[in-house]
Order: structure tokens, then C-alpha cells, then sequence
């Protein structure tokens, strides 16, 4: 059974490209949404003008793979650790 390893300790997404962070320069981010409502994440490399974008219901996990410079924001701030996968 594959089981998630916690690398780094949790933070909070930021809200804005601009703040964007690459969560510890992490290639496997674990994201949580601790919000009451839908939250759009936005992916990107820094200084591209390209992003891309996906939606997390309420209360739901996702892991997303990601190049380690590459940044992540959020339309509302929630949950976010660098983990890896082990077996």
C-alpha cells in the first residue's frame, strides 16, 4: 500500500500569482482544502504568462506532481505540504 510522507511542515497557499510560492520547492504537493466553498488553484512557472488551473471542492485532497520551481496559488488560502510517496 503506498503511504504519503510528510517532507515539510504544512503552510498556507498564498492568494495571489504574485505571492505564488513553490511550496518548498516541493515536485509532489500535498493540497488540502480546509475551506467551506469550491477553491481554484493556479499553477505556473515563474514569469510565465502561462498558468494553469484546476478546482477543489470543499474538504477535499489533492496531490499534484509539479517541476520543483514551479509555483502554486489559490482563490481562497488553504493547506499545502511537500510530501513523497513511499511503499
Amino acid at each position: 500500500m503506498q503511504r504519503t510522507k510528510i517532507l515539510e511542515t504544512e503552510e498556507t497557499t498564498q492568494t495571489s500569482a504574485g505571492a505564488a510560492t513553490s511550496i518548498s520547492y516541493a515536485t509532489l504537493v500535498r493540497l488540502y482544502n480546509n475551506q467551506s466553498g469550491i477553491v481554484t488553484v493556479g499553477i505556473s512557472s515563474v514569469g510565465s504568462a502561462t498558468t494553469s488551473y484546476f478546482t477543489m471542492p470543499a474538504g477535499s485532497v489533492e496531490f499534484v506532481e509539479k517541476v520543483s520551481s514551479h509555483v502554486i496559488w489559490t482563490s481562497s488560502a488553504i493547506k499545502a505540504n511537500k510530501v513523497g510517496f513511499t511503499n
